[in-house]
């Protein structure tokens, strides 16, 4: 008696309908929304959408609002900024997180409670960005503030010192509020990176005499280039869109110098003349600039030797399916 096969491949469509519906209303709806608006003038807090008007319509260029983003003098800035304190953070997050993941997976070092350490290490990663702000506001307070108080105390500075008018000491801030976020996290994308590399390679290597120094620069890091690779991109993206901690720790002040894109867009989009086609513009500009960043990234960092491998195995098949097809039509002609 034949057995009826069962397929299983209907209930994989199944579980995945919540995540597609969910995709189209929360994700993609928006995206395109955004990008109709930005070439309307929808400005304003009492206009509503049925009675915005396309640019040309108006006897204005398409693609208005866009040029007057890309020559703002205030988004440059906040593009600036972005990239800047992106850059500060990332550099110490990636060096600490590379520097703790080796410690943590060396087997001769066995560094006791190291799942105590992992969770205070992670810890922050798990406050909200908006706490993060208010909490280091208050330890910069001016006049009164924990770090004052400290720096006084060991003999630094003489009187208090206002953190908040500085524009260095505010980026420097908001630089290191990410760094201390966001470091426990890359710390256990790497740890299960390095985890995830054959154990044989290490033995082989301290056989013949390579210094632990020697095997992470030799086999730790360029087996983590997919992970370092991951890190970086999303690291990047969400820099990039750097906009809670900069917003609650000081609102974009002293002189713009936090004012992140993300800000600069929320700015253009609630506050003051509520200009929702240049925020939705400035939107696509940063949605335009990501997505470049990303691909260099990409680029640059990806692994050209398995790129160039399964180049080969992909030409290989090629060759192998013309092959097949050619020894096919010789045999229609033989008449077999």
């Amino acid at each position: 008696m034949k057995r009826k096969r069962v397929s299983y491949a209907k209930y994989g469509y199944l579980f995945s309908i919540p995540f597609v519906v969910t995709f189209l209303i929360c994700t993609l709806y928006p995206i395109i929304f955004t990008g109709v608006i930005g070439f309307t003038n929808l400005k304003g807090s009492t206009m509503a959408f049925s009675d915005a008007k396309f640019l040309p319509s108006l006897g204005q260029g398409l693609w208005d609002n866009f040029s007057e983003t890309l020559t703002a003098p205030t988004f440059h800035t906040a593009l600036i900024n972005t990239i800047k304190m992106w850059v500060v953070n990332f550099i110490p997050q990636i060096s600490l997180a590379l520097i703790l993941s080796a410690w943590f997976t060396n087997n001769h070092k066995k560094i006791k409670a190291q799942g105590f350490f992992k969770v205070v290490f992670y810890l922050p990663n798990i406050i909200t960005a908006a706490t993060i702000g208010i909490l280091f506001a208050n330890l910069f307070a001016y006049p009164k503030g924990p770090i004052n108080d400290i720096l006084i105390q060991l003999g630094f500075i003489d009187n208090p010192y206002n953190f908040a008018v500085s524009a260095s000491a505010s980026q420097n801030n908001v630089s290191f509020m990410q760094f201390w976020t966001w470091y426990g996290n890359t710390m256990i994308v790497l740890i299960a990176g390095i985890l995830g590399i054959n154990p044989e390679m290490y033995e082989a290597a301290e056989i013949d005499g390579a210094s632990g120094n020697q095997q992470f620069f030799y086999i730790t890091i360029p087996n983590l280039k997919t992970m370092l690779l991951y890190t970086l991109v999303t690291s990047l993206i969400g820099g990039m869109q750097m906009f809670d901690i900069p917003r609650v720790f000081q609102n974009g002040q002293p002189q713009n110098a936090t004012l992140t894109a993300s800000l600069y867009i929320y700015t253009q989009a609630f506050s003051g003349s509520y200009q929702y086609n240049k925020a939705a513009a400035a939107s696509l500009v940063m949605f335009v600039i990501i997505s470049i960043l990303s691909a260099v990234v990409f680029i640059v960092l990806k692994d050209k030797d398995e790129a160039k491998l399964h180049k080969i195995i992909k030409q290989q098949e090629r060759e192998y399916k013309k092959k097949v097809k050619l020894a096919k039509q010789q045999l229609l002609k033989e008449g077999r």
